[in-house]
């Protein structure tokens, strides 16, 4: 963190009487030796100290330097909300109201050009820097962008996130920011946190991590790893929160229309885990059925969506999976279901419509053929010993070759 400076101890007394009393105080001379001498002598004749005076006065510190520096790393089309929801809410708490000036918070810029950068969705971002000394910086974002098969990270940034992490600079990978850490071989023997959407991605691009998908982040050694999405909105709020305290970081997420900052093992929404799916088109099958969970796809409409024939996508899901792709979308609305009922509020009749069943009779049903209990007993699972911690990856693909209705 950046140095504070030290006041000596008559002369940070003399500045707490002057917030206190409005009243300006000046001390004759400005050599230490005198501090506890004459100034002392100084203050008692001017300022008495009487009973009146209010002890629980507490006066923030004076710093040379804002109390939080970020040097943002934007990659090639990175994506531009957990940039913008990060960014915003340093920008609301460096500065009273609104008027965005880097006072509590300085925040810089960066790509390995110096160039501006360019979004995923096509928005331009600048002015950007060159990569500055990391030691500038008291933590370091790096945003990564849209993966494609052919994505080849900059080196440029690469090396110097791994320059960052050898001068013990803390990083903070937002989204796909984890895999150019990982990239970089700075989270070895780390755990990595990654949206649930990238979880299958992350698995294939590095067979050797254990990504974890069921939280929104995770501090572990300097390193940060965050989903990404909003929830980078949540990790900005908890830097404000430890540098400049909990008031700062309410104001800041109040002002973005959010209640309150989300904890760390906060459970993701709708987190899917592909590992066992190798076929292409039966991924794209499935990330189009899990978002698109409030309704209901007919297999002619899905193979339509895909530019292939029913017959295709039924043997597909058939050979990769033992179960067809109704039946398969039917499965994950209930996993949905299990999971909305462990971790939200919300009413059976609620989840029901939510997960596209026709009325709260239906989707109890079809959860009572699935899971072996009704809805009411997840709500009530202190008292049915065959209900455990539901697993926040709700969705696990796993083979069912004897299911008949394929």
């Amino acid at each position: 963190m950046k140095n504070i400076k030290k006041l000596p101890v008559v002369g940070w007394l003399l500045t707490m009487l002057n917030a206190e009393s409005g009243k300006n105080v000046i001390l004759p001379g400005s050599e230490t030796d005198d501090i506890l001498g004459s100034q002392t002598a100084l203050l008692s004749e001017r300022i008495p100290m009487n009973n009146s005076m209010p002890l629980h006065t507490t006066l923030a510190p004076v710093t040379e330097d804002p109390p939080i520096v970020v040097g943002f790393v934007l990659l090639q089309r990175f994506t531009l909300l957990p940039f913008a929801a990060f960014v915003d809410c340093l920008r609301l708490a460096a500065d009273d109201g609104d008027r965005s000036r880097q006072l509590r918070c300085h925040w810089t810029f960066m790509t390995s050009t110096g160039e501006a950068a360019t979004a995923s969705c096509g928005a331009s971002v600048s002015p950007c820097e060159p990569f500055r000394k990391p030691t500038d910086f008291d933590y370091i974002v790096v945003i990564g962008g849209v993966l494609e098969d052919k994505d080849k990270f900059d080196p440029r940034a690469i090396e110097y996130l791994r320059l960052a992490a050898k001068q013990q600079v803390p990083l903070i990978g937002l989204c796909t920011g984890v895999f150019a850490l990982l990239h970089a071989g700075v989270l070895t023997g780390k755990r990595c946190c990654v949206s649930w959407y990238h979880h299958g991605d992350l698995l294939r691009r590095f067979p050797s991590i254990s990504p974890v998908s069921d939280r929104l982040f995770i501090e572990e050694n300097n390193i940060i790893t965050c989903a990404g999405g909003v929830a980078a909105a949540d990790v900005a709020a908890w830097l404000v929160e430890r540098h400049l305290g909990k008031a700062w970081a309410m104001k800041s997420l109040h002002i973005m229309l959010i209640d309150e900052r989300r904890q760390a093992e906060h459970p993701q929404p709708q987190p899917v885990v592909f590992e066992r799916v190798n076929d292409r088109l039966v991924r794209r099958a499935i990330d189009m059925i899990s978002q698109n969970l409030g309704e209901t796809i007919s297999v002619e409409e899905l193979a339509a969506r895909l530019g292939t024939s029913r017959r295709n996508i039924e043997r597909k899901f058939s050979d990769e999976l033992g179960i067809g792709p109704q039946k398969f979308a039917r499965n994950l609305r209930l996993r949905y279901g299990l999971w909305l009922l462990y971790y939200t509020s919300r009413t059976i009749t609620e989840i029901s419509e939510r997960c596209c069943f026709s009325d709260s009779a239906h989707f109890s049903r079809h959860f009572r053929d699935m899971f072996g209990y009704p809805p009411s007993a997840v709500r009530k699972q202190g008292q049915h010993p065959g209900i455990e911690r539901v697993d926040p990856f709700f969705l696990h693909i796993q083979r069912d070759v004897s299911d008949p209705q394929r």
